[in-house]
């Protein structure tokens, strides 16, 4: 697939690319700002106080998204082993009762004094790192299921399935433009598509999701009340939304307002109009990213870039679809958006691993 390319001149980053993440990090950032100060004015009596967070981790996340553009690409091939096994280990770590922090019901976070970690954002990175560094080896499908079964394992048992199906979708990516045989590929989809759905019915928070989101507006007060208020949050907002600042639904009515539910507060200020535009600009990223990717020299670069774009789209259509009431209520972060240094550092970084490909793009002869 790689072989008879030429290798064009070295002219530097897609600087397109890098200037789609530059705006749409100021917009997930001017978002945060606006839909956190309720929540921040009332819990810690200063209305920037998130914010003022999501700056200093975005400022690390480009330092991140710097060091990582200017490193080669297949430098992340040699670790890949490493980092896929310590995050997993980080993973165990969070499952441990005094150590990894309880909050609404899950065990998701290590807080290290000021700073909190959240290992299963670091493990989307470092699999689809080791899953391009499996297919650089030509590996068999028993070498794949093993990192992919213990990652979506340890995950479920925090529990979060909306990260599992984020998981699994970069999984199923790479293992398709890997080359493995299509109808094994079509049985690990129907196995983890199986596997998603006994987990679901499994646990009574996700059972609820799923059943708000068959029998909508049976329980207003009650499991349905978030779907509600997101839902309130778009019909307000109409075409061209109620004025940037102007939400009420951020006024503790929306649960989650700065973080999983960030895009309704949009759509409720900005309008439709304004929240195509924001969702055209990621469409315009992915579909950038991937253009990259389709260019990359060869198949450990091509595999990650595939991992990366799928990880961030994935992302997008979860939450998203989330919010319009097309998939059940996730937790998905939107990537550049929600509320959140661990999420967004790593989608920093592994952009600027896309932008090192940009440079080493092949144009067929």
């Amino acid at each position: 697939m790689f072989k008879g390319r030429l290798k064009k001149q070295s002219i530097g980053i897609d600087k397109t690319l890098f200037y789609l993440i530059v705006t749409l990090t100021v917009l997930g950032l001017i978002a945060v700002a606006d839909a956190s100060a309720p929540q921040a004015l009332n819990v810690f009596k200063d209305k920037f106080y998130f914010v003022k967070q999501q700056v200093v981790w975005a400022v690390f996340g480009f330092f991140l998204l710097f060091i990582a553009s200017k490193i080669k690409y297949s430098f992340w091939e040699k670790i890949a082993t490493i980092t896929f096994w310590g995050s997993l280990v980080l993973l165990v770590i969070v499952l441990i009762p005094g150590v990894g922090s309880h909050i609404l019901g899950a065990r998701r976070w290590i807080f290290l004094g000021p700073i909190s970690i959240q290992p299963s954002e670091i493990i989307k990175f470092t699999l689809a790192l080791y899953l391009a560094k499996l297919g650089a080896k030509g590996k068999g499908l028993i070498s794949y299921l093993v990192p992919i079964g213990l990652t979506a394992f340890l995950i479920m048992l925090q529990p979060d399935l909306g990260t599992t199906l984020v998981v699994l979708a970069i999984a199923i990516a790479q293992i398709f433009v890997s080359g493995i045989n299509y109808f094994k590929f079509i049985g690990i989809g129907l196995l983890g598509f199986l596997g998603s759905l006994g987990f679901a019915l499994s646990s009574s928070y996700r059972r609820e999701r799923l059943l708000t989101f068959l029998h909508q507006s049976q329980d207003p007060l009650g499991r349905d009340y978030h779907l509600r208020q997101i839902l309130l949050a778009l019909g307000s907002g109409g075409l061209l939304g109620v004025g940037l600042g102007s939400s009420r639904q951020k006024f503790l009515f929306l649960p989650e307002a700065a973080t999983d539910s960030i895009f309704a507060i949009i759509a409720e200020e900005i309008g439709f109009i304004g929240a195509g535009v924001i969702i055209l600009l990621l469409i315009v990223f992915i579909f950038r990213a991937l253009r990259i990717t389709q260019k990359a020299p060869d198949k450990f670069s091509f595999m990650l870039g595939t991992g990366i774009v799928v990880w961030i789209a994935s992302q997008v259509v979860l939450n998203i679809g989330s919010m319009v009431s097309l998939v059940p209520l996730t937790g998905v972060p939107l990537p550049f958006f929600s509320y959140g240094g661990s999420a967004l550092s790593m989608i920093l970084a592994s952009c600027g691993i896309l932008l090192n490909i940009s440079k080493y793009t092949y144009e067929h002869k």
